[in-house]
């Protein structure tokens, strides 16, 4: 005889069993030790989290001849021996899937009617009774709303939005959640112990990742990894087997991103799946980083399950990173993910992410044709404009601005969509950067931390920020990168701001302060 697979091996006996669901088994047990057993339930939730086997244990426990309602199903009287063996005849499981017609209901309600032969109660479980038709819903509707006494119907259903209204209102709804990772790499570890199996806990929790929060897939993979109960199963060898990429390559791809180096993040793509990493494994891991990334930016990093060096990497790269930028990541490798199809290049769906990622919309700038041309020269585009690259001369210290401030501000959104002609990713990073003061026609921008100042303070981004700037402003102008807290008051020896009050004022010898409320 073939040996039992795990999740059968291991299914809950009882209700303490149960992972994840203890908002419902602690209302059940409540209503069998109060007598207070409802005739209809519907339960609903993701595929493997317990809805059938919760439906089993209901059966069992109102059926159960212990003499303490609270200690049902004791499995231990003849009632729970039967169900347990699958031969308790009052137990009828009926699949939704292949009985989906009218019919069928009907058949069940003439049936319905006779007295239990084993137990106290009939109890019918319906798995996927969104299957139903039309006509079925309504043929069971009668019968939910004026059962016999004797029977108890449970429905179980992985789409609860395509139940009807009215079968929904004649039943007591359970809604059963997705597993959290701890719970059932906890779960997955007492199965290895007890099986005599040896596991890392690092392995544990990847399995349990690629569960999705459901106990039954999870153990199901635990199953198909373990082939020798001997062997000591690592993390590399988990990933070997379920062809997820190394978390280390998964960091790296998301820092290569960030950077905006996509010839780094290209060679780690195609590394990854040139050691054996399945595409779509190693973007759904992509996803769940960035996932992360995103939830760590947005409401911190108390909302991620993971460790507490995965949270530091988090809240790092959160700071690295531009929301838009992220925002517009997720979604890339995410579709890159759902349109997954394979094919002769399987790793071409992430590569085009990555760029997309990085590089994002690019603006595409047309020429103003003469009006003696065509139609074909006005649609013809034209090359980024090539402003003069010789330095302008610097004026002397404390010159009044060439540009004022207020309008260097005001068209900052123009310089940054000038800037990504020359430098992709410099307009996320003059999201974090604002504009100090202008002296003479050096620009002063300040960023908040020493992050940004790393990545914007390089001769390229200057160059490409004055560039910019000429294009928007029609003035040449210099760049300067400096490191200061928004919000908070300009430095008492650094240069006045471009306000003639705030000029004079200095000049008087009073001392002059400003707080940048952009």
């Amino acid at each position: 005889m073939p040996e039992q697979a795990l999740y059968l091996k291991w299914r809950p006996a009882r209700f303490e069993d149960v992972v994840g669901q203890e908002h419902i088994t602690r209302t059940l047990r409540n209503s069998l030790a109060t007598g207070r057993i409802r005739h209809a339930y519907l339960f609903s939730g993701p595929r493997g989290t317990g809805k059938t086997t919760t439906a089993r244990l209901l059966a069992k426990a109102v059926n159960c001849l212990h003499e303490d309602p609270s200690m049902r199903p004791c499995n231990a009287c003849e009632a729970c021996i039967a169900v347990n063996e699958g031969r308790f005849l009052d137990l009828i499981e009926i699949d939704a899937a292949t009985h989906t017609g009218v019919d069928d209901v009907r058949d069940l309600r003439d049936k319905i009617a006779f007295t239990p032969g084993e137990g106290r109660y009939k109890v019918y479980i319906i798995d996927e009774v969104h299957r139903f038709t039309g006509n079925a819903f309504d043929a069971l509707l009668k019968t939910l709303e004026e059962p016999p006494d004797h029977a108890i119907f449970v429905l179980a259903t992985t789409e609860i939005d395509k139940v009807p209204a009215t079968i929904k209102s004649r039943c007591l709804q359970f809604e059963f959640r997705r597993v959290s990772l701890h719970e059932v790499a906890d779960r997955l570890q007492l199965i290895a112990e007890s099986e005599g199996l040896h596991l890392e806990r690092a392995a544990l929790e990847l399995i349990a990742r690629q569960g999705t929060g459901s106990v039954r897939d999870s153990i199901s993979l635990l199953d198909q990894i373990v082939a020798d109960p001997d062997e000591v199963i690592s993390l590399d060898v988990v990933q070997r087997i379920l062809g997820t990429a190394n978390n280390a390559a998964v960091r790296e791809l998301a820092q290569a991103l960030i950077d905006g180096d996509v010839a780094l993040g290209l060679e780690i793509i195609n590394q990854a799946v040139d050691g054996g990493s399945d595409p779509r494994q190693f973007g759904q891991q992509m996803v769940e980083h960035l996932r992360a990334i995103l939830l760590t930016q947005t409401a911190g990093s108390q909302l991620v399950e993971a460790s507490a060096e995965e949270r530091d990497l988090y809240d790092l790269q959160a700071q690295q990173i531009e929301r838009g930028q992220l925002l517009r990541a997720v979604r890339a490798f995410n579709e890159a993910v759902n349109t997954f199809r394979g094919g002769w290049q399987p790793q071409l769906s992430l590569e085009l992410a990555l760029i997309e990622s990085v590089q994002g919309a690019q603006e595409v700038v047309y020429a103003e044709a003469p009006a003696q041309q065509g139609r074909a020269s006005q649609a013809q585009p034209s090359s980024p404009p090539q402003p003069d690259l010789t330095p302008p001369p610097e004026l002397e210290p404390g010159a009044p601005p060439v540009i004022a401030r207020d309008v260097l501000i005001e068209k900052w959104t123009l310089t940054q969509r000038a800037a990504r002609r020359y430098n992709p990713s410099l307009p996320a990073l003059l999201d974090h950067a604002r504009v100090y003061h202008v002296d003479g026609n050096r620009v002063v921008v300040a960023v908040a931390n020493d992050v940004f100042k790393e990545k914007l303070d390089t001769a390229e981004k200057r160059q490409a920020l004055e560039r910019a700037l000429g294009d928007v402003h029609q003035t040449r102008l210099q760049v300067q990168i400096v490191l200061a807290e928004f919000g908070q008051p300009q430095a008492a020896d650094a240069a006045p701001p471009d306000d003639p009050l705030a000029q004079l004022g200095a000049e008087l010898g009073g001392e002059v302060s400003y707080t940048d409320e952009e």
